[in-house]
């Protein structure tokens, strides 16, 4: 199903898409309120609307597309660099979302989205002191969050990441386990499907969070090596393919699609590794999905279109 939507979409005009970028964006928004209305709740979470026939859908996947669209469409419209109104204008756009997104709750997914906005606003040239500015107010804004919106399991994610080993057969368990599973790979890997931490289950969500350290475990540093080779050989092209677009929709969704495909990968990565903490990212391509492969594939033809069309 991706590959047929990913050849599809790399048929039609990037004209097509910039003109129905604000369409596919209100349609993202009022399907995340229909997940607030009616959408299922499942481990704590309300983030699935249940379709009969078909089976459930996370319509937040669909706004790591109508995000970059949006703010693209949005900015392609006047000259660039954006004004201070425009990028107030931008920010209002991207903020929407992200809460929505943050309240269900599901913080890994929202702060991707706001990423995948953020970075298309970054590339129309917007000026550095803007950029320290923003840094500054996000380092003002941090503890008002840990005080007053992190959830308490968010919080506990957050300590675990200092010190694992705190409650080890809690919180910790997950990255101690994952730890281990990457370790144990060594150079070259124990072989496929001979991998201990994931097939005795000692590793959680082996199939989709945690799937680099399953994999890390059966094909080593190697493996992995070759693995993030691939994935920093995608990203380059999509920025190649960014720089030589013509129009500046096609520039800057090329360009924010690369960057939030980088973004992907380095959470997931780091989460599993160690260095970030734990959320519910999958890895691209490689974890259990549906709507999320199809989804990265609608972006991988999007992509595609801008640089038939060129």
């Amino acid at each position: 199903i991706g590959f047929v939507v990913m050849l599809l979409l790399a048929q039609i005009s990037p004209k097509v898409y910039q003109s129905f970028s604000p369409i596919f964006y209100i349609l993202g928004v009022l399907s995340l309120i229909a997940v607030i209305l009616v959408g299922e709740v499942r481990m704590g979470a309300q983030r699935w609307i249940d379709i009969p026939g078909f089976g459930s859908v996370l319509p937040s996947e669909f706004m790591k597309i109508g995000m970059p669209m949006m703010i693209a469409w949005f900015l392609s419209r006047y000259s660039l660099p954006p004004s201070l109104p425009k990028i107030l204008g931008s920010m209002l756009l991207i903020v929407v979302p992200f809460l929505m997104i943050a309240e269900q709750p599901d913080l890994g997914t929202s702060a991707l989205i706001l990423a995948s906005g953020m970075f298309v606003l970054f590339l129309s040239g917007l000026p550095w002191w803007l950029m320290g500015g923003a840094i500054g107010l996000v380092a003002i804004f941090i503890p008002i969050a840990w005080q007053f919106l992190l959830h308490d399991y968010q919080k506990k994610r957050v300590m675990t990441l200092f010190d694992p080993n705190a409650d080890a057969l809690g919180s910790g368990w997950n990255i101690i386990q994952s730890k281990t599973a990457i370790g144990s790979g060594g150079l070259t890997g124990k072989g496929f499907l001979e991998g201990t931490q994931s097939h005795l289950h000692f590793l959680p969500e082996g199939h989709t969070d945690f799937i680099i350290a399953a994999y890390s475990e059966e094909f080593g540093l190697l493996g992995v090596m070759v693995l993030l080779s691939v994935y920093f050989a995608i990203i380059l092209r999509m920025l190649f393919i960014g720089l030589h677009c013509f129009h500046n929709y096609g520039r800057l969704l090329a360009g924010g699609i690369a960057l939030s495909f980088f973004v992907y990968v380095f959470v997931n990565a780091g989460m599993v590794s160690g260095i970030l903490p734990v959320t519910g990212i999958p890895l691209p391509f490689m974890s259990y999905g549906g709507t999320a492969i199809i989804t990265l594939m609608a972006t991988f033809g999007i992509v595609m279109s801008i640089h038939t069309h060129r």
